[in-house]
């Protein structure tokens, strides 16, 4: 779906599919360099980094293992409840592998913190995170975040896997959502 076809819900586009493909790519290319000669398993925070796992995978010219886990801490609203729950957990033993988590944005970083103490307990040879998005005016936790997107304001963004209410995740581009919507 395109800006224009949901213009209204939008108050501006704030990153273009070709800026996120873009950066991807570099991104790629560092994890590429970083893991050489590793096995490396994706782990994919569902359902916001589909989109983002996807375009990623495929800009690396190596083999990965893929893996899905849906956390929540949102309901339907515009902040984070504080209140962590594992919806569906890996189906993977990561005891000894190399973990890349891709996230789609990291804003309190509440979600993440819980997420990487709850795998460091399983014994992966090591831990990392790849985000597309990233709040540092947000953030109450404090998390080590390796592969970063971009930096945004503390707007209400969507699109590129991002959601309001299970809206606006097919959107192409990352938009701020216009207060009409969601007030």
């Amino acid at each position: 779906m395109e800006a224009e076809h949901v213009d209204d819900d939008l108050t501006e586009v704030v990153l273009t599919e070709e800026q996120i493909q873009r950066r991807t790519t570099e991104l790629a290319q560092e994890i590429e360099r970083d893991y050489a000669g590793k096995e490396l398993l994706l782990v994919g925070v569902l359902r916001g980094a589909v989109m983002v796992m996807a375009d990623m995978a495929r800009s690396l010219k190596r083999h990965v293992e893929m893996d899905w886990m849906a956390i929540s801490s949102y309901g339907t609203g515009t902040s984070s409840s504080g209140v962590v729950r594992i919806l569906k957990d890996l189906d993977t033993d990561i005891n000894g592998k190399h973990v890349l988590v891709v996230e789609d944005i990291i804003d309190t970083g509440l979600t993440l913190s819980y997420l990487l103490s709850n795998l460091a307990s399983r014994g992966p040879a090591s831990t990392e995170v790849f985000t597309l998005l990233r709040k540092p005016e947000a953030q109450r936790m404090a998390v080590k975040v390796k592969y970063v997107g971009f930096d945004i304001p503390n707007d209400f963004v969507v699109g590129y896997g991002l959601d309001y209410a299970e809206r606006y995740r097919n959107l192409r581009c990352v938009g701020t959502l216009a207060p009409h919507v969601y007030s």
